[in-house]
């Protein structure tokens, strides 16, 4: 029997979940990621050190279009989370569910806690999240129709290559998933090879531009698996992690689709997102991978999942256990909303359990008073002709000088692709420093005094309160030859 798809109750909860994204795009401030992406868009390029050049290019041409307004900003990130939602519910269609089974689908990705913390930011994440729901999608399809769709999904293969480098990884695991557990008929399709060379030329500018720049990103990947990164977590964590990236709650729905999908004669075709999984577990687990690396998968597994989970309802005391499904995403949503999204007041995060839950909170906070102290600084030692430069820590630091003090002074890191941007002028005398340790400025300077510190006026502790901000005189090297020394990844 052919199931129609739910457009309308679908449309309906993916509607909601981007209006609610809406509703709170504007509130705290600018993610450090996104002052960074505002920056780089400036500085158009084929590649940047650690990522393709499609979301900086998307941040800076809204940071335009909407006069710096925040909603603007984020708002293709509330259109694709809302896709995303739409995407699983019809990738459940596709799989052969029923309209309740789709809505209920869609239902858990629009609950989902990576749905809420990544459509609230501009972010790669949220754009390679659609990337790799809209490319399953179309997969399903081709897998069973054979044909120009192949096309379609090597188009959207080969832009999601422009947004995230993940986007290989899932390529890669596709193809093992297809190699171990079939269908391999489809590897004779002269349209998925065509689809593969859509691929290809559309990564192939950002492939190049690593290869000539000496492959940063290797060196980034490195510098992650070491827990470089601020969202690093130890491998040991990797698979508990997956529990919660959708929602403790919801982790039997999808945990039904992954069993589903290797079990069920019905999905066999579609086995390989199964075997796929599992394999980039492993390959994430061994490399040292994000946990939510893993997030794309979701869509797919709840919309293999929703079926059988409607089917347990079904068999016995149905009210009392769709009473418990009902429940248990009516209490994900409530709870993704909470932690994930700005509803609480800035004053009242201190103490509250976002931010040791949602780190990202309390990087959305601050950053004007941060400015404000380093412009300080900056002003109490300007005299006589001599204008400091400052030089930060890390990407956000410097976006937020810049971003909300653009008057007060050049402003340089060496983080990751603000190092290729430039050191300061040669002649550079005086630095305003925050974000580098002392002992590490000692070497650079024959001065180094504190000046100043970083207070987000909340007592909110985040990754910038109580940092020091330092006066550095006496350059112990030329910048040509200190430069490389201030690099660094992750």
């Amino acid at each position: 029997m052919t199931r129609t798809a739910a457009w309308r109750p679908l449309l309906l909860v993916s509607g909601a979940v981007g209006l609610l994204l809406l509703a709170f795009a504007g509130r705290y401030g600018y993610h450090r990621d996104e002052l960074y992406f505002l920056v780089a868009g400036e500085h158009p390029a084929f590649g940047y050190v650690d990522q393709p050049p499609l979301v900086p290019l998307l941040a800076q041409l809204m940071h335009t279009l909407g006069g710096g307004s925040l909603v603007v900003l984020r708002a293709p990130s509330a259109i694709a989370a809302a896709l995303v939602v739409l995407l699983t519910g019809l990738i459940a269609h596709e799989l052969g569910a029923t309209r309740r089974a789709q809505v209920l689908a869609a239902g858990c990705m629009g609950a989902g806690a990576v749905t809420y913390a990544v459509g609230h930011l501009m972010s790669t994440s949220t754009f390679d999240l659609l990337a790799w729901t809209l490319l399953s999608y179309l997969l399903v399809r081709a897998v069973r129709d054979d044909g120009r769709i192949w096309l379609w999904a090597g188009l959207v293969a080969g832009i999601g290559m422009q947004v995230k480098i993940l986007m290989a990884f899932f390529l890669v695991g596709l193809a093992a998933g297809l190699l171990i557990s079939g269908p391999r008929a489809v590897l004779r399709s002269r349209w998925l090879w065509g689809g593969v060379a859509i691929a290809v030329a559309i990564a192939a500018p950002h492939a190049i531009w690593q290869a000539v720049n000496g492959w940063p990103q290797l060196d980034l990947a490195e510098a992650i698996a070491d827990g470089g990164s601020a969202s690093s977590e130890p491998r040991w964590a990797y698979v508990p992690f997956q529990l919660v990236l959708v929602s403790p709650l919801l982790f039997p729905i999808w945990m039904a689709g992954l069993w589903q999908l290797f079990r069920s004669e019905a999905l066999r075709p579609w086995r390989f997102f199964a075997v796929a999984y599992v394999v980039l577990v492993v390959v994430f687990v061994v490399t040292g991978g994000k946990p939510y690396y893993q997030a794309g998968f979701y869509p797919v597994l709840l919309a293999a999942g929703a079926a059988p989970t409607l089917a347990w309802v079904a068999r016995r005391r149905s009210r009392l256990r769709g009473a418990v499904v009902a429940g248990a995403l009516a209490a994900a949503v409530a709870s993704s909303a909470f932690l994930f999204l700005p509803i609480v007041p800035t004053a009242q995060l201190q103490g509250s359990p976002i931010v040791e839950v949602n780190s990202d909170a309390g990087e959305t906070v601050g950053w004007p008073r941060f400015a404000d102290s380093v412009a300080d600084v900056v002003d109490a030692n300007t005299e006589g002709g001599v204008q400091p430069v400052v030089l930060t820590g890390n990407y956000g630091e410097a976006g937020a000088v810049l971003r909300h003090r653009p008057d007060v002074a050049e402003v340089h890191s060496g983080h990751n692709s603000f190092w290729t941007w430039g050191p300061p002028p040669a002649d550079t005398e005086v630095v305003v420093a925050v974000g580098i340790r002392r002992t590490q400025l000692e070497r650079w300077f024959g001065d180094v005094r504190r000046a100043g510190t970083i207070d987000n006026g909340l007592g909110l502790d985040n990754d910038e309160q109580g940092t020091p901000i330092w006066v550095c005189t006496s350059p112990l090297r030329s910048w040509p030859d200190l430069w490389p020394e201030v690099r660094h990844l992750n």
